[in-house]
């Protein structure tokens, strides 16, 4: 594993200091190493580590990717049929030979020792592997950009199987930096934590910021001592970032584009005191590191400003698939890679326009439902929004957008006026509909088709703006 050498050093030079925090339990440098030495043995050539948070995850985690093993990390909460689905796979896409070493120590730089496991098409995630110099590699750039210290204390209140957790854990054990999570999220639980336990960086998605700040601000939580928040999972809209601003006043509010294939690709901090950018489809420059370019489909370079594939070149990109890969996934253009992002830079910034397979053509002109979604976010009134396109007799496609008010009413007139100064016209929804909730698959992700099905139904939980 990429931090275990790390972890060593920092047993032997600080070994009563904390280490990991959960739920209240603590773990210090020298417990950790001690335990996760004691289960090495145990430890077979490739792990599957499928646990709730617990100090034990962390322990089992360090002790399942000593030397040159490896470890994928399923949700627990996944079917049991899922689980041995993909245990079955593994057996058959992964050459294990016997472990090499009975010590706490770092594999080989190039060898796999992550199996990452991705949404898909298909029931079964797709299937990718990272080096250890991948990761060892991301630990420095993200250890530099966000300005981790030793001193920081690290909340990730998020499942340790999803992997923004899962790599904040590891990056706080090779900066020698104290790591906290909780069993599961509760905002009541990690309001306590920050105010008892001295937390001063949180690392999690937007949702969970948003109900942080909002109830934080209602109920008076001092949040003065968080010093960064690094969010990630989807562009931060304007009233979530304007509520953490009121509520964590000293923070550093950072966001960054990356995916599981490529790591960090580009990201900006927002602080405190700096304008907001409402609206906007901005992501900052590209992490150190990271080269960035806009290719299109045959592997061109395009002009700024112009839509294209987000391509990477870093060496933090993944090993690619053991399975699932349709050729579409992780593709290369000479040493570029891209999971098909699209996007465009101007004046050396990223701009994030969402996936090609999401994307509206009205009369034409190509619309982004991530850029709608966005723009919309920001009027005020908008507690969140989801965009689609409707099929049309003349324009092909319209935009078609649903809104869940924050609070009392919101008319179409509200909507279109807001969008004035943040969205081109020819991009603006032609149709706006008030919901009851966003609509979501089961696995709790947005889902735009939902939008169109309730739509065309007349579904209670739609109502069509005039």
């Amino acid at each position: 594993m990429p931090f275990l050498n790390r972890l060593q050093q920092w047993a032997d030079d600080r070994p009563d200091d904390t280490a990991v925090v959960v739920a209240g339990r603590h773990l210090d440098w020298a417990a950790l190493r001690d335990a996760a030495t004691a289960r090495i043995t145990d430890a077979a050539a490739v792990t599957i580590l499928a646990e709730p948070n617990s100090v034990d995850f962390a322990i089992s985690f360090a002790a399942a990717v000593a030397g040159d093993r490896q470890c994928a990390v399923l949700d627990p909460a996944w079917p049991v049929q899922l689980q041995a689905d993909i245990a079955a796979r593994l057996d058959n896409a992964v050459a294990a030979g016997p472990p090499a070493t009975a010590e706490l120590r770092d594999g080989l730089p190039e060898s796999p020792f992550l199996i990452g496991l991705t949404s898909g098409t298909t029931s079964v995630p797709k299937a990718f592997t990272r080096s250890r110099r991948s990761w060892q590699l991301s630990f420095d750039a993200s250890i530099e950009f966000f300005g981790l210290t030793q001193q920081d204390k690290t909340l990730a209140p998020g499942p340790l199987a999803a992997s923004l957790n899962l790599y904040a854990l590891s990056e706080c054990l090779y900066a020698g930096s104290e790591f906290h999570t909780l069993e599961s999220f509760d905002v009541g639980d990690v309001h306590a934590a920050i105010t008892h336990d001295g937390i001063t960086r949180l690392v999690l998605v937007p949702t969970m910021l948003r109900l942080l700040s909002e109830r934080g601000l209602a109920g008076c939580v001092d949040a003065s001592g968080i010093t960064s928040i690094i969010c990630a999972g989807s562009k931060l809209d304007a009233r979530t970032l304007e509520a953490a601003r009121r509520w964590a006043p000293r923070a550093t509010i950072f966001e960054y584009y990356g995916a599981s294939e490529l790591s960090f690709v580009s990201g900006a901090g927002l602080r405190s005191g700096a304008p907001l950018d409402a609206g906007g489809t901005r992501i900052g420059k590209p992490f150190p590191g990271v080269d960035v370019r806009i290719l299109n489909d045959a592997g061109d370079r395009v002009p700024d400003g112009t839509d294209g594939n987000i391509c990477v070149r870093s060496g933090m990109v993944s090993n690619g698939y053991l399975w699932g890969d349709d050729g579409q996934a992780l593709r290369c253009f000479d040493g570029w890679y891209t999971v098909g992002d699209q996007g465009y830079l101007l004046d050396g910034e990223l701009h994030i326009l969402g996936r090609r397979s999401d994307m509206i053509i009205t009369a034409g002109k190509n619309v982004y439902p991530h850029e709608v979604e966005l723009a919309l976010a920001s009027v005020p009134g908008v507690a969140a929004a989801v965009a689609s396109g409707m099929p049309d007799d003349v324009r092909g496609q319209r935009v078609v957008a649903g809104v869940v008010p924050s609070h009392g009413g919101i008319t179409a007139t509200q909507l279109k006026a807001g969008l004035d100064d943040v969205l081109p016209r020819d991009k603006r929804p032609l149709q706006y509909f008030a919901l009851a909730e966003l609509p979501v698959t089961d696995r709790g992700k947005v889902s735009r088709q939902l939008l169109l099905d309730w739509i065309e139904r007349g579904d209670t939980r739609v109502r069509r703006l005039g």
